[in-house]
């Protein structure tokens, strides 16, 4: 196995570990709602600061649920991963066009106005 399969085997087990742990060890049970997002802890942890608190502003979009909300959430983690997806792999393919491009000739493009190996055979004896 190899050192960079290592790591990786590595890095996945800690994220598993990382996502397995607070089930296993029963994190949270004490809550009505354990694994609530970070918006509502926070609201929590600000009326029980200030209860007289008024935000500033109010959501544009009030889902009727929380599993609208956390489909919401899914759906828009989703497109964003989507989206980096495509970015990286148009990169990759593009490299990848590039080199083989590059191991085809000398790299130019046909019509560039440069003298390739076609030019320099009638000029030389």
């Amino acid at each position: 196995m190899s050192r960079n399969a290592k790591i990786n085997t590595l890095l996945l087990a800690i994220v598993a570990a990382l996502a397995a742990l607070p089930l296993a060890l029963g994190l949270g049970d004490h809550k009505e709602e354990p694994f609530t997002g970070a918006d509502g802890e926070a609201e929590t942890a600000i009326t029980e600061i200030a209860p007289d608190y008024e935000p500033w502003f109010a959501p544009l979009y009030e889902p009727p649920s929380g599993e609208v909300e956390s489909a919401l959430f899914a759906l828009q983690a989703a497109l964003g991963a989507g989206v980096l997806a495509y970015y990286f792999g148009l990169r990759k393919g593009r490299r990848q066009g590039e080199a083989r491009a590059a191991a085809a000739g000398d790299g130019r493009a046909p019509g560039s106005g440069s003298a390739g190996a076609a030019g320099s055979v009638g000029s030389g004896a």
